[in-house]
């Protein structure tokens, strides 16, 4: 049996898969199987994988029709014969020592049951300002207690960089169909467990930036989605009382911190999913006192001297950010019990 299974779904990859198969073959560390899903492609690229497999038994073919991404993850998940798997797609390319880094991180920190890495996103040019932003915020953290805390802002991991223990993930009964990312929703429901993410603080993956990339194309992954799936999990988190089904009234009154156009939105998809908040907190003087969808604003004094609602920030700002997250530390809040930031990442 090998260490380590890396699984690689491939659904019409042709064009950048032999580099990523590459990547696998040159790793410092050997004891692995690479697992290739084939989802029905209709160009050559089960052809290409075909190819390595006759110069490597320890390359796995799975051909069948086309199925989809999440059962084709599902699959590899009961096929996969490692305790680890890492994750790969068929245009990344992962460091030569990716493998080994990982895999020692995971036998040395048994607390851990994801770990993904540092990236960095190919190629350099015409990259857009939102990518260029997602990096520098993915790149930022490393330690499992900040993965955690900004779990509602974006998700937290890039999933071709991920090793991860398939115990774990099979008993969350695996990725799941849903109007967001699988990988997002796998995060969030991990996280729920209390299990623990970590990265290594090496760029241990190349992720290619295509216009073709499901990040672009695939409504899953556009601002409304991840929204909704934040949505979600806040709920079923801090406010199961608001599930459908249940008309108990909130046991701590909300309040949205930010109310510029990202914390609007919010408030109006919260209402969307049964849930009210009871005003504003804004740090602009101009918006102090007036009305906003029919919430009061007050500021961040009046809310403090109370101290007893739930926040939620909707500050895109990284630096505004943390200053709030000070502020509301310094009073004795606690981040996951008093507050969380949900907002998506700022321009800079």
């Amino acid at each position: 049996m090998p260490r380590i299974s890396v699984l690689l779904p491939v659904y019409n990859g042709e064009k950048f898969l032999a580099n990523a198969v590459r990547s696998i073959l040159w790793q410092t560390w050997q004891d692995w199987e690479l697992l290739i899903i084939d989802d029905g492609s209709t160009d050559s690229s089960l052809s290409y994988a075909q190819h390595f497999a006759a110069q490597d038994r320890r390359l796995r073919i799975i051909s069948r029709p086309h199925r989809g991404l999440v059962e084709t993850l599902n699959e590899g998940l009961q096929l996969c014969k490692a305790p680890l798997i890492a994750r790969m797609d068929s245009d990344d390319i992962a460091a030569p020592q990716r493998l080994e880094r990982q895999w020692q991180y995971l036998e040395t920190h048994p607390e851990i049951a994801a770990m993904g890495s540092r990236i960095r996103i190919f190629p350099g040019k015409n990259r857009s300002l939102g990518i260029r932003r997602y990096e520098r915020w993915l790149n930022r953290y490393c330690e499992s207690e900040d993965l955690a805390r900004d779990i509602f802002v974006e998700s937290p991991l890039v999933h071709p960089s991920v090793m991860f223990r398939r115990a774990d993930i099979l008993e969350l009964g695996g990725y799941r169909q849903c109007p967001w990312p699988e990988d997002y929703d796998l995060w969030m429901r991990m996280w729920q467990r209390q299990l623990r993410f970590a990265k290594t603080s090496e760029v241990l993956l190349y992720w290619r930036d295509t216009p073709q990339r499901l990040t672009h194309t695939d409504a899953r992954c556009q601002h409304n989605s991840l929204r909704s799936l934040k949505i979600f999990y806040l709920i079923h988190t801090f406010f199961p009382e608001c599930c459908p089904g249940r008309q108990a009234k909130l046991h701590r009154p909300v309040l949205v911190w930010g109310a510029g156009s990202n914390g609007r939105d919010l408030v109006k998809s919260l209402r969307q999913h049964g849930l009210f908040p009871h005003g504003w907190v804004d740090n602009s003087p101009s918006r102090q006192g007036q009305h906003i969808l029919g919430l009061p604003v007050m500021s961040a004094d009046q809310v403090l001297l109370r101290g007893h609602e739930f926040i939620i920030m909707a500050v895109s700002n990284p630096y505004v950010r943390a200053d709030v997250r000070k502020r509301l530390d310094a009073l004795g809040a606690q981040e996951g019990r008093d507050y969380i930031c949900l907002a998506n990442i700022a321009k800079r």
